[in-house]
């Protein structure tokens, strides 16, 4: 992958003498921002007199600490992340704290897990927790030492308490601000210097409701600013018309009628599609419908998903590229007592974030200013400067608040599945030419339709009971891959996707015989990273067979997954957590109901959940009540991790109960939420999370409630009485499924 190599001097970011640099290089943005989050302006010096520690933080002379946040706020909470591990060590009064994005600046800003700016995988909290931290405690030693120096008392003497300076001796104190412009003229201490706090003297970090959400006020008062908010002067606001197959290109179009639309004021070609151009959003959709266009359909997709499953079905008769292998498990299968067969087939899924991808782009000729809900800056601005041919200093995205995500705002750049937003923005915005604002907005109808979903995949199982024990698994994965060809291309090894099969080459469970191999099928249907990746597949399909396994032998589904776990200690420990709380006791609960099991790894998190299920009206399952261990290292703020485990159980029993994107001879039949379901606020079962203690380091959160809620609800129904070959489509499919399962 390649990325711009972005050449900022350090003491940009260092202020000098009176060289209050950073204060000067961001203040209208940095204002807005705060604002945008604050509901209230910071006063005019804390735009002016920023005391510039390093690129991370800002302290004003009015005592507003201002954190500079590398990883965008999707709705996730990492605002306040990034906000507690600074405020921590810097000993802030928490009311005093304000978050904003950073710019574009991948040399300063690179997320240390994905080797570029951007936020994803689960790994903002995990890959800064240390660098926050000492970003804090760095600005804490230059205001001490300023009130050292300013007091004449020794720095051994002063304290630091909720923003406020203390020399107990002296009887002395005086908040930040009083101290900002001496410390601006002091260097900074090396890093070597710098002492982090022990656990034990934490105030912030793993208190419950010790820091409220940093952006829940402007979003409950309507005064957050996101993409679709996005209204700048003259701008110009574009739809885009693309073809109604997958692999179809433009042959002619007529823009007559669309011209007499009021409001619309032109139509162009682009590289992605047909354009057009309105002063309002509505004349723009309105435009868009008018347009006569004819497509060229020779190379277009026209298969349904029945057709491509039954393609990957025949490719995993055979192993494919080998993800990870132990033992010999051919040899174990044709000797054993018993082999059980399973497949697992998984459809497309849409993102479906509450906020449809928009954004706002103005090209002056020399350098290019943009402006949306940016996830990966480092890959969009790549993006940018080749299409605009500038250097990364022309080129910059002002980040501002996204209305989830979900995987769908990761732009992955790929060519060979057609563009996205940033090509699509930087399309629109060349065709018009430059001193133009366009504002690039898509619909509901354009994000189900219009592709980038979680790939297509099917899961072939074989296991050997022997002695009535599991003695060999076998796995083999075909589906689509959305690294090839993408800026994450290099994911591809030796012919395996490793995010295909993430959390299926490495189980919890030790078997003497193992092997999991994967096929990567071509597809002109573009997919993306889905929340929680390869384990919002491998997850579902890896416990429901575990727990089909153990049922065949007889064995307990809490008690047979932690005879296997003997070298998974901590997945054991979720699992025993998750099972005390829910007082487990086999599966069969009171009134009809049955309790289902599911354990996962993901992301350096290991997580337990347990669902209580009966059968509802139609036959659609009811989930009473679901238990969820979680350890996930030092939990930095319990509050947000809870909130996302609870979103993530609700966004992943959406996709069980009713996901699915299915496409009837090229068509996609889902079109907004008549025909695409999610969860409604009825469906939410009661939630209670157990966070498991631990000194580990942060690991991942955000995508940690997804992939264990469906085998868990799954594996209920299998006790039900509900076949198992009907549990990896959404409930709701009507006809043959897919799925199927064999005994030999």
């Amino acid at each position: 992958m390649d990325i711009p190599d972005i050449q900022f001097s350090r003491r940009r970011f260092m202020a000098g003498a009176g060289a209050l640099i950073i204060g000067a290089w961001l203040p209208a943005k940095a204002v807005r921002a705060a604002a945008s989050l604050t509901g209230e302006m910071p006063s005019s010096d804390a735009a002016t007199q920023h005391f510039t520690a390093n690129a991370f933080v800002q302290i004003g002379t009015d005592n507003i600490v201002i954190v500079l946040s590398k990883h965008t706020e999707v709705g996730q909470g990492i605002y306040t992340g990034m906000a507690t591990l600074i405020a921590e060590e810097l000993d802030a009064d928490w009311s005093m704290v304000r978050v904003i994005a950073a710019p574009v600046d991948t040399n300063v800003y690179k997320n240390m897990k994905l080797g570029l700016q951007g936020t994803g995988g689960s790994s903002a909290v995990a890959n800064a927790y240390q660098q926050m931290r000492q970003m804090g405690a760095i600005a804490r030693m230059m205001l001490v030492s300023a009130a050292s120096r300013q007091w004449n008392v020794p720095v051994a003497e002063i304290t630091v308490v909720s923003g406020v300076i203390h020399h107990a001796i002296s009887a002395r104190s005086g908040r930040f601000g009083e101290f900002v412009k001496l410390a601006s003229t002091l260097p900074a201490p090396a890093l070597a210097e710098v002492h982090l706090k022990d656990a034990t003297d934490f105030t912030l970090i793993g208190k419950l409701r010790g820091t409220p959400r940093v952006d829940s006020p402007a979003k409950t008062n309507g005064s957050a600013y996101f993409s679709q908010d996005i209204h700048e002067k003259d701008m110009l606001t574009v739809t885009i018309k693309k073809p109604p197959y997958f692999g179809a290109k433009l042959q002619t179009f007529d823009a007559s009628e669309a011209l007499k639309i009021p409001g619309v004021v032109t139509v162009k070609l682009t590289d992605s599609g047909v354009a057009v151009y309105a002063r309002s959003s509505w004349a723009a959709i309105r435009g868009r419908e008018k347009l006569q266009t004819v497509w060229d359909e020779s190379a277009a997709e026209k298969r349904s998903s029945e057709a491509m499953f039954a393609e990957f079905r025949e490719k995993a008769q055979s192993p494919g590229a080998v993800a990870a292998q132990k033992g010999n498990p051919d040899e174990a299968l044709k000797g054993a007592d018993k082999v059980i067969e399973a497949e697992y087939t998984f459809p497309w899924i849409a993102h479906a974030p509450m906020e449809p991808l928009a954004a706002y782009l103005y090209w002056d000729g020399d350098s290019v200013n943009a402006k949306y809900g940016c996830q990966i800056q480092t890959l969009d601005q790549k993006q940018f400067c080749d299409y605009f041919q500038l250097p990364p200093e022309k080129v910059h995205i002002e980040t501002i608040l996204a209305g989830g995500s979900f995987g769908r705002r990761i732009d992955l750049g790929n060519k060979v599945m057609g563009p996205d937003l940033a090509a699509d923005l930087s399309a629109v915005a060349k065709a018009i030419g430059p001193k133009q604002g366009v504002k690039l907005i898509s619909t509901r109808e354009d994000d189900l339709t219009g592709g980038w979903y979680r790939p297509m995949m099917l899961h072939r199982f074989r296991a050997a009971i022997t002695d009535n024990k599991i003695v060999a698994w076998t796995n083999t994965v075909a589906g689509q891959s959305f690294t090839v060809n993408s800026a994450f291309a290099a994911m591809v090894k030796e012919g395996v996707d490793g995010t295909m099969v993430e959390g299926a080459k490495e189980t919890p469970y030790t078997f003497a015989h193992f092997r999991c191999d994967a096929h990567i099928v071509p597809s002109k249907i573009p997919v993306t990273s889905l929340r929680s990746v390869g384990s919002t597949h491998t997850g579902h399909a890896v416990e429901s067979f575990i727990d089909q396994l153990l049922q065949e032998t007889g064995q307990d589904p809490v008690e047979g997954r932690l005879a296997l776990m003997q070298e998974a200690p901590r997945e054991a420990g979720v699992l025993r957590a998750v099972a005390k709380a829910a007082n487990w006791n086999g599966p069969a609960a009171a009134d009809g109901r049955m309790r289902g099991v599911g354990v996962a790894k993901a992301f350096g998190t290991r997580v337990a959940q347990i669902a209580e299920v009966s059968i509802g009206p139609g036959g659609v399952p009811k989930v009473h009540k679901v238990w969820c261990a979680v350890d996930c290292g030092i939990a930095v703020n319990p509050d947000v991790i809870k909130a996302q485990i609870e979103g993530g159980i609700g966004y992943g029993l959406s996709i069980t109960l009713y996901g699915n994107i299915s496409m009837k001879e090229g068509r996609i039949e889902q079109s907004n939420f008549n025909s695409y379901r999610p969860l409604r606020i009825n469906d939410m079962p009661e939630i209670e999370v157990i966070i498991v203690p631990s000194t580990e380091a942060p690991s991942g959160v955000g995508e940690l409630g997804v992939p264990t809620i469906a085998p868990a609800v799954g594996n209920a129904l299998a006790r039900l009485g509900r076949p198992r070959s009907s549990l990896s489509l959404p409930f709701h499919r009507t006809g043959p499924s897919a799925a199927q399962q064999s005994e030999a």
